[in-house]
């Protein structure tokens, strides 16, 4: 009895979600808010300036960065997608 074999190639190759540079935007993201709680711990006083003023607003563009990353759609891919599947 001859077995069915699948081919593991498909013509409909979906474009991954994420270009490069969304992975780099998050990875840079990520470094803010890294260094903005690394130096949140580093000056370790209550009322310092770096922990009431300068850490928050750089944890804040990291999240921001990152938010920004996930939202950001590369428009060339999709014009790419649309004539190749027509």
């Amino acid at each position: 009895m001859p077995r069915k074999t699948r081919s593991k190639k498909t013509d409909h190759s979906k474009p991954m979600l994420f270009t490069g540079m969304n992975y780099k935007l998050m990875g840079l993201g990520l470094f803010l808010v890294f260094i903005g709680f690394a130096a949140m711990r580093i000056e370790n006083e209550v009322y310092g300036i770096i922990s009431l003023y300068f850490s928050p607003i750089v944890i804040l563009a990291g999240y921001a960065v990152v938010g920004y990353s996930i939202l950001k759609r590369d428009h060339k891919l999709d014009n790419q997608s649309q004539t190749t599947a027509n």
